[in-house]
């Protein structure tokens, strides 16, 4: 069975893969969307993560796809209640539509809430950090929308331990509701940006973390162990640099230990992930119901020391 985690102290009870919404609107249609996320929901999962930019960067998009897509879903299955969603703020939207400001915030989080057709978000995050924007006037805004009832916990993405650090102090300090979850690039090949001073304080200070990249693009399903191989996929020019001694090896580990599992490698770098102390659950997005099945399975496998330590020293 299954075991639900807590998002930190966020209050939100969350199922141990995070469902990325990037995908959708942009190599997922709607009708495969719609596939894909009540499969998820069938399968006793629950947490949805998605962000208003997603996606921008696909020409003729403006934004708000995969929100758009989430919506319409909510609407026609009814499953609102079933579900935990995690949407962001604060990458760029369009000129001047962009940053951590107050009225920012609050014009953004209309827009989001009609987009995915709902009264409130269950985690709204802080997509990246903006300098420019007082901590202090960041978390005021947040704290007006959980008054309203339009959000029910924040977190951020993408922050330094040094300014997630002050961000929390700075909600004591001024009794303002704090981030509660990090959301930071973490997977088997790129470690070194997490771990350390960020992972310390995420566990010190008690808070959910739930990365993105949990496949490094792909890289971590072993599809990609040639140069040649990179043609395969839109995401292929991002895997590029994974390509390497490093690599290589981490790939044959993953096989060694999926072997000895009876799964896959992706399987086996998501319950790596899980296995960590400090991670609460990793994102991962499937762009069709066989690649979304082996996803959930990987929930299923509980590695043993000697296989996270086989992993840990491959991917040093």
């Amino acid at each position: 069975m299954m075991k639900m985690r807590k998002l930190g102290n966020s209050g939100l009870t969350v199922s141990p893969i995070v469902l990325g919404g990037n995908v959708f609107g942009w190599t997922v249609d709607e009708p495969s969307s719609f596939k894909i996320l009540d499969a998820f929901v069938a399968s006793g999962f629950n947490f949805i993560d998605t962000a208003d930019t997603y996606s921008t960067w696909v020409p003729g998009n403006h934004g708000g796809e995969s929100e758009t897509v989430i919506g319409k879903w909510l609407k026609q299955s009814g499953k609102r209640g079933q579900v935990v969603i995690a949407t962001k703020v604060g990458k760029p939207m369009g000129p001047n539509k962009r940053g951590l400001s107050k009225s920012y915030i609050h014009s953004a989080v209309e827009a989001s809430l009609q987009r995915i057709q709902t009264d409130y978000i269950d985690l709204y995050q802080s997509h990246e950090d903006d300098p420019a924007t007082p901590l202090e006037e960041t978390l005021e805004a947040y704290e007006e929308l959980i008054e309203q009832g339009k959000v029910k916990a924040i977190g951020a993405s993408n922050y330094t331990a040094s300014r997630l650090s002050e961000a929390l102090r700075v909600s004591k300090e001024h009794k303002l509701p704090r981030y509660e979850s990090l959301e930071p690039l973490y997977n088997l090949y790129e470690r070194s940006k997490f771990e350390g001073p960020l992972e310390e304080l995420c566990l010190k200070e008690g808070l959910g973390v739930i990365n993105y990249f949990s496949l490094a693009s792909g890289f971590l399903t072993g599809k990609y162990r040639t140069e040649a191989d990179l043609a395969q996929s839109p995401r292929g020019a991002f895997v590029k640099d994974y390509l390497n001694p490093r690599g290589l090896r981490i790939l044959e580990t993953l096989d060694r230990v999926a072997e000895r599992y009876r799964s896959t490698p992706a399987q086996v770098a998501l319950a790596w992930l899980m296995a960590r102390p400090s991670i609460t659950a990793p994102i991962a997005s499937a762009t069709n119901l066989s690649q979304l099945k082996v996803l959930l399975e990987s929930a299923n496998i509980k590695l043993d020391q000697l296989s996270i330590e086989e992993l840990n020293k491959a991917s040093a």
